[in-house]
């Protein structure tokens, strides 16, 4: 039985997990069509939902010794993200931070639960700086001048509450830490700032003597490593056998350890002890569900774990696993009654690009005999971002309609190392798209494949690959799909949010070099463009402005057919339910029009 469109975007999904000091676990849910917070008491119990908004809740962290907790939450997807303080049975709720003009980003709870961190905006728009504020309070104290510093975050309290550390980060490759002392007020650089390092999850030790840090210090790969706060000096402590380690977490009462690995776009998930030497002993690799594993959140004596897990075939849900290994799944998001074992595995398969380096890509075939069948290649954002084996509700829809979809994590993306995603910086950037046209020439060498109906959709960094593929490769293509891309990559930087432009330059090229970015903007070649084109973006878009839709819908009409619809209400993407029913309908009734 076919399902319509609305179907499938009414699939649920359960993420970002907290465990609460007695034993709940808040995370958010997308019932109501965003998420919303709910919290559980029991593996699956009848959930309480806990706010009521119209507009979605980005993340919840309950207290570590109240019944309470925080959450974000910014307007009309701008971005300019509140923090709200919340009673566990929803019955009270403070703005916290009450500055609607500026970013807020959550840095964690004291270990006491009297305090939070997070850095903000507010001075400057292009700066972040740290604030420590009271649990009751709403005046916030500024501890850490962002002033010099790039992009900067709080990522932890030290075990005595006395230290907070921060993450800078100078671009996807170059990352350094900071450590604030709440004793002296003074901020301390911790790693070698004339080394080009990654450290992107960070954790205190139970002693507060060493820093857990993933990073590409000593090796291609993301490993595990201990940075000793008063000399800098980092130590390996496990290798992720060439895969990404790529998240840890310590409590540091029970002085466990949980790492999780990349492998192939899978997740692992292991735990250890901590001795007294901080060396890691190890305990358990927990054998749960295959799929993406993230939301790591330890319960409050440290005896379990909470994390989301989306698998290929099976909606996010959370499960909770135990130091000897078994785990029980806590929610049930629905699957608007659609039956699971109709959701199709995607094969992960490869294929050589025009230099022979070897690109890697999910690829769901429909289970019918009637092809060949159209394709949509589907092209992800970041562009240091990878397409993992997660649920997407969209490519069951799709595969259940007799597209194939095809999914290449072209160079440039994470999870592959540090040197496969520096293939893409700067001077390099169209080999990716060159990525794409071999990805296109290999499927249509298939004979489940129809060479004349082949889609290119994307979004973000992924629209702008769409419009770049259909200028450069127009023969390729029989209908494109943009969704909040960049057309232009002078006038992106140009315009995007002031606090990621130096992050976003360091990856595309300086608009000092403006000779080169119009290069291969593909506003300038837009004239090559012979397939339809549907061009979709949200008003309130902060980090790609809605002008890059205008333009390039303007420009593209005057070729080829040219449909457009801007969201009022969002942001850098979709999010809300109506929004994404409207424009996955359109979508739809688009390519039954130029494709089926």
């Amino acid at each position: 039985m076919a399902y319509d469109i609305e179907r499938y975007l009414a699939i649920r999904s359960a993420s970002r997990p907290s465990f609460g000091p007695n034993g709940q676990i808040a995370f958010l849910m997308d019932t109501t069509g965003v998420s919303q917070v709910w919290c559980l008491t029991e593996p699956q119990g009848w959930p309480q939902q806990l706010t009521f908004h119209t507009e979605s809740v980005t993340f919840a962290s309950f207290s570590p010794t109240r019944d309470e907790l925080v959450y974000g939450m910014d307007d009309g997807g701008n971005e300019r993200w509140q923090l709200f303080r919340l009673s566990d049975d929803g019955s009270e709720e403070v703005n916290l931070t009450r500055h609607p003009d500026a970013i807020h980003q959550w840095g964690g709870w004291s270990h006491d639960g009297e305090h939070i961190a997070f850095t903000a905006n507010r001075r400057s728009r292009d700066r972040f700086d740290g604030y420590v504020q009271h649990r009751a309070s709403t005046d916030a104290d500024l501890v850490i001048d962002g002033s010099d510093a790039d992009l900067l975050s709080i990522v932890g309290w030290s075990p005595d509450d006395e230290r907070l550390l921060a993450h800078e980060v100078h671009s996807n490759r170059n990352h350094d830490l900071h450590c604030f002392d709440r004793s002296s007020g003074e901020t301390r650089l911790l790693t070698d700032p004339d080394r080009e390092v990654r450290y992107p999850s960070v954790a205190w030790g139970p002693d507060g003597e060493d820093i857990y840090a993933t990073t590409d210090w000593a090796t291609d790969t993301l490993e595990l490593a201990t940075l000793d706060p008063e000399t800098g000096k980092v130590t390996v402590v496990y290798e992720g056998g060439n895969w990404n380690v790529s998240d840890v977490r310590v409590d540091h009462d029970s002085r466990t350890l949980a790492l999780a690995r990349n492998v192939e776009g899978y997740s692992d998930l292991s735990l250890f002890e901590l001795d007294s030497d901080q060396d890691l002993q190890p305990l358990v690799t927990l054998d749960g569900p295959d799929g993406v594993l993230s939301g790591l959140s330890f319960g409050p004596d440290g005896e379990q774990i909470a994390a989301a897990i989306s698998a290929s075939t099976a909606n996010a849900n959370v499960f909770v696993f135990d130091r000897g290994g078994a785990y029980t799944q806590w929610t049930d998001a629905a699957t608007a009654g659609i039956p699971p074992e109709t959701f199709r595995m995607p094969e992960l398969v490869r294929f050589d690009s025009f230099d022979g380096l070897e690109i890697p890509a999910f690829l769901t075939l429909p289970e019918r005999d009637d092809g060949p069948f159209p394709v949509i290649v589907d092209i992800h954002g970041g562009p240091e971002a990878q397409r993992r084996p997660s649920f997407r509700a969209l490519r069951q829809y799709f595969v259940d309609n007799g597209y194939v979809v095809f999914e290449p994590n072209v160079r440039g993306s994470s999870g592959y190392g540090r040197t496969y995603m520096d293939l893409d910086n700067v001077e390099r950037r169209m080999d990716t798209v060159r990525d794409i046209k071999a990805g296109v020439e290999w499927l249509t060498d298939r004979e489940e494949i129809d060479a004349s109906r082949v889609v290119a959709v994307g979004g973000s960094y992924g629209g702008f690959m769409v419009l770049a593929s259909l200028t450069e490769y127009p023969e390729l293509w029989a209908a494109g799909v943009d969704i909040v891309g960049i057309a232009n990559l002078v006038t992106f930087l140009e315009n995007t949010g002031p606090w990621r432009r130096q992050h976003r330059e360091a990856e595309y090229g300086s608009l000092q070099e403006t000779e080169f970015l119009e290069s291969i903007s593909p506003i300038n070649s837009i004239e090559n463009i012979t397939a339809p084109l549907f061009v979709l973006h949200g008003e309130n878009d902060p980090r790609v402005p809605v002008e890059e839709a205008e333009q390039i819908a303007s420009e593209a009409s005057e070729h080829v057919p040219t449909e457009t619809l801007i969201f009022e209400d969002e942001g850098h993407g979709i999010s809300k339910l109506e929004n994404r029913i409207t424009a996955y309908r359109r979508i739809v009734s688009f390519l039954d029009e130029h494709v089926s």
